[in-house]
C-alpha cells in the first residue's frame, strides 16, 4: 500500500467493484464530468465495469482509495496514459460522495505522486480537469502542480460545451513528504 497523510492507495478488491459502480459510475451527471467518452448503461457484475479488477499494464495503474483510519473504501485513482518512452502520465481520481471535502484529494494526488515519480520513474504527471472542478485544482496545486493552460469549450459535459484546464508537473518539481 502507499499512503499518504489520511490516505492509502491499494489494489482493487473484488469488494470494491460494486460499490465504486454504484456510487461512481452510476451517477451520471458526476460521471460524465470525470469521462470524457460518453455514459452507457453498465448491469451491475458487467466485465465492462470501468472498476472491473483487471491484469497489471504498463498503460495504466488503477488503485482503490482507502481512507487509513477507518480502513474503508473512498474512491479510486490512477495513472493513466502511461508513456514509458517520454516518461509520462495523466492522473485521475474520483471520490465516493461521503469522502467529498473531506480534504482527501490531496492526499490522493500526492500518493499518486510518489508512486509516478518514486516507483515507476515517471518524469512529468498531467491533470486534465474541467476549469470548474476547484477541488481538483486546489488539490493539484497544493501537490505543486502548475497550471499550464486552458482548453476552451473542449468538454462535452452532459449538454453543453465546457472548458478544461491542464496542470502539470515535473519529477524535479515533486516534493515529497518526510
Amino acid at each position: 500500500m502507499i499512503r499518504s497523510g489520511s490516505i492509502g492507495l491499494r489494489a482493487r478488491h473484488e469488494s470494491d467493484v460494486q460499490v465504486l459502480q454504484s456510487e461512481l459510475y452510476d451517477d451520471v451527471v458526476t460521471r460524465s464530468r470525470a469521462d470524457s467518452r460518453p455514459w452507457q448503461p453498465i448491469a451491475p457484475g458487467s466485465t465492462h465495469s470501468p472498476y472491473t479488477i483487471a491484469e497489471p499494464s504498463d498503460e495504466a495503474a488503477c488503485f482503490s482509495v482507502v481512507e487509513l483510519s477507518a480502513r474503508e473504501l473512498a474512491g479510486e485513482a490512477l495513472l493513466w496514459g502511461i508513456d514509458s518512452h517520454n516518461r509520462t502520465a495523466h492522473l485521475g481520481i474520483s471520490l465516493r460522495p461521503d469522502f467529498r471535502g473531506r480534504n482527501l484529494g490531496t492526499d490522493v494526488v500526492r500518493a499518486l505522486c510518489d508512486y509516478g515519480f518514486v516507483v515507476r520513474g515517471l518524469q512529468r504527471l498531467q491533470i486534465e480537469t474541467l476549469s470548474d472542478n476547484l477541488p481538483m485544482i486546489k488539490a493539484a496545486t497544493r501537490s505543486g502542480f502548475t497550471l499550464e493552460g486552458t482548453l476552451r469549450r473542449s468538454a462535452w459535459v452532459y449538454g453543453a460545451f465546457a472548458d478544461e484546464v491542464v496542470l502539470g508537473l515535473l519529477s524535479e518539481e515533486w516534493k515529497p513528504r518526510s
